[in-house]
C-alpha cells in the first residue's frame, strides 16, 4: 500500500521539483541581469573620469601617446617564472584557447548583428597586428604598445593603424583612439609583474557619446578577457619555466 501510495505521488513530486528548480533559475537570471545592468549603470556614470595610476602603475611611454583619456582599465598578475618566459607568453597567448572569452566575442557578434569571426591560431601580438592596430612602441623583452583609430560601435569593426608620430594628433572626427600595453617587470630571478593597460578617448563629441553607451554595454566582458588573459599567460609562462627549468632544479 506505502509503494503504491508513493507511486501514486510521484508525479506530484516531480512537478514540484521542476517548479521549484523553475524557480531557482529565474532568480538567478534575474540577479544576474539586476547585476548586469548595475554594472552598465556605474560604467556609464563614470565614463569620461578614469582613476589615476598607482605609483607603480604609471607609465611615461603610454603617456607619450594618449597623456588624457575618458577610460583607462589596469590590470596585472604576478607571474611565478622569469621575465623571458612571461614575455613570450604573453606576446603569444591565444585568445581562442579560453571558452569564456569566445563566449564573450559570440555575445557582442549576436548582440550588434555582426559576422562571425573564424578562429585564429595566432598569438595575441601577431593576430592583433592581422587586424590592424600597429605597434607605437616596443622595448623588446619588457614592454609594447598598440595602438588604432576605431568605431567600436559598429557591427563588423575594423581597426585602422596610424604612425607613431601621428597618433597623438590624430583628431579625424567619429574616432575612438585606443591603446592598450603589455609589460613585465621582473621581481628577481623567478617572479615576474605581467601589466596590462587599456586607455580609450574620443575625438569629437557624436564618437564620444556612441563610445560612452558602447563602452557601458560591453565593458564587463571586456574587462573579463583581460583577466582570462593575465590568467591564460601566468599559466603558460608557468608551464614553460618547468618544461625549461634544469633537471633536479626546485623552483
Amino acid at each position: 500500500m506505502r509503494f503504491a501510495t508513493i507511486i501514486a505521488e510521484m508525479p506530484n513530486r516531480t512537478l514540484t521539483g521542476t517548479r521549484r528548480a523553475t524557480r531557482w533559475v529565474a532568480m538567478g537570471l534575474g540577479a544576474a541581469a539586476a547585476t548586469y545592468g548595475a554594472v552598465v549603470a556605474a560604467a556609464y556614470f563614470r565614463y569620461g573620469r578614469p582613476a589615476a595610476p598607482a605609483r607603480d602603475e604609471a607609465d611615461p611611454l603610454l603617456d607619450t601617446f594618449m597623456p588624457a583619456c575618458e577610460v583607462a582599465e589596469r590590470h596585472w598578475i604576478r607571474v611565478h617564472a622569469p621575465a623571458g618566459a612571461t614575455w613570450n607568453a604573453a606576446r603569444e597567448v591565444r585568445l581562442q584557447d579560453s571558452s569564456i572569452v569566445s563566449v564573450v566575442f559570440r555575445a557582442r557578434e549576436l548582440a550588434l548583428g555582426a559576422n562571425q569571426s573564424p578562429p585564429d591560431p595566432r598569438g595575441l601580438l601577431a593576430q592583433t597586428l592581422a587586424l590592424g592596430w600597429r605597434v607605437l612602441h616596443e622595448d623588446p623583452g619588457r614592454e609594447v604598445i598598440v595602438g588604432a583609430v576605431t568605431r567600436p560601435w559598429e557591427p563588423n569593426v575594423t581597426f585602422r593603424g596610424v604612425s607613431p608620430a601621428d597618433f597623438h594628433s590624430f583628431a579625424e572626427p567619429n574616432y575612438v583612439k585606443i591603446v592598450w600595453t603589455l609589460r613585465v617587470e621582473s621581481v628577481d630571478s623567478r617572479d615576474t609583474i605581467c601589466r596590462t593597460e587599456t586607455r580609450a578617448v574620443s575625438t569629437d563629441g557624436a564618437a564620444r557619446a556612441r563610445f560612452r553607451w558602447y563602452w557601458a554595454r560591453f565593458s564587463p566582458g571586456i574587462i573579463l578577457i583581460r583577466w582570462m588573459l593575465l590568467r591564460q599567460l601566468k599559466a603558460d609562462a608557468e608551464r614553460a619555466a618547468i618544461v625549461s627549468a634544469p633537471r633536479g632544479s626546485s623552483r
